[in-house]
């Protein structure tokens, strides 16, 4: 599609490791590809699995590994091109153990910007995939200097996948008064019981944010995954593609960012507590689990 001179949608997923991030990132990538944008994706986790399935499983040179063999990198040796022309970039991290890990997005997003390469590709969508688990001033990085315009966080139901998005809040609301990013939604992953549901809405109320997405929990997306590619290539008429498509078409559409209200520690714990003692009764045969209408 390409915008001319219009300035590329930056956006930045943020996520607790495991909770399927860059799953959802990379089908996401892929999706916008197919309604026929430009996009980048900017792998920013040291592991740098990011962009893996958009290139038949196999991994980049990273910016920092590339900047540590030879002192001067131009941005297109360490750009990729993935499933359906996407531009793969993994920022990468340092070796374990030393430095930190957020250093390869602010190295990587430094160098990109020095030599305007989102402009210079005519991108519609440069898309952060980036940890959640601490947001470290690396990793803050997005939100803090507001490259992003828009963030969105994967979280499923479960506590710690929450209390980091909690925590993402907190950083968003930090900055926001500095120009830094603000927060577009919460996209809910391995929906697959209506508490979790539940769950999930009661926290987006409490925050004052929204859900842009339900992901239901999907064999598909292994199968796919096992043969190195997303589920919008693999399998691009399962009902799980169909997801994806309808998340790219929102996020397509999405132009209004807000400051979230996030829970105080003791806020948050408690709040826990109570869907903790809601869940035992469930399993205790107390209650019955209703499916919600609106599931």
């Amino acid at each position: 599609m390409g915008t001319g001179n219009i300035k590329a949608k930056q956006i930045a997923i943020y996520g607790k490791g495991g909770i399927g991030k860059s799953t959802t990132t990379s089908n996401l990538s892929a999706a916008l590809s197919q309604l026929g944008y430009k996009v980048m994706q900017f792998g920013c986790d040291p592991k740098s699995d990011s962009t893996n399935t958009l290139r038949d499983g196999t991994y980049i040179p990273t910016v920092l590994d590339t900047l540590r063999e030879k002192s001067e990198v131009h941005a297109r040796e360490v750009i990729f091109k993935g499933y359906n022309g996407i531009y793969c970039v993994e920022a990468g991290g340092p070796a374990p153990g030393v430095g930190c890990a957020g250093r390869g997005i602010i190295t990587a997003v430094e160098l990109f910007k020095q030599q305007r390469i989102f402009e210079a590709l005519d991108l519609d969508f440069v898309i952060y995939d980036v940890l959640g688990d601490v947001v470290c001033g690396g990793f803050a990085m997005p939100i803090r200097e507001g490259i992003a315009e828009h963030v969105f966080t994967v979280s499923s139901a479960d506590f710690m996948a929450l209390y980091a998005a909690n925590n993402l809040f907190r950083g968003i609301q930090k900055y926001s008064n500095a120009g830094g990013a603000l927060l577009g939604g919460l996209i809910a992953n391995s929906i697959d019981r209506p508490y979790a549901k539940e769950i999930v809405d009661d926290f987006v109320a409490q925050t004052k944010t929204q859900v842009i997405a339900y992901i239901p929990r999907s064999v598909t997306v292994t199968q796919c995954e096992l043969q190195g590619k997303t589920t919008i290539e693999a399998a691009p008429d399962s009902a799980q593609a169909r997801v994806y498509l309808n998340l790219a078409k929102k996020i397509a559409a999405h132009t209004e960012s807000k400051t979230p209200a996030p829970l105080g520690i003791q806020e948050l714990r408690e709040w826990a507590a109570k869907w903790g003692q809601y869940l035992l009764s469930l399993e205790k045969g107390e209650i019955r689990e209703e499916l919600s209408a609106n599931m």
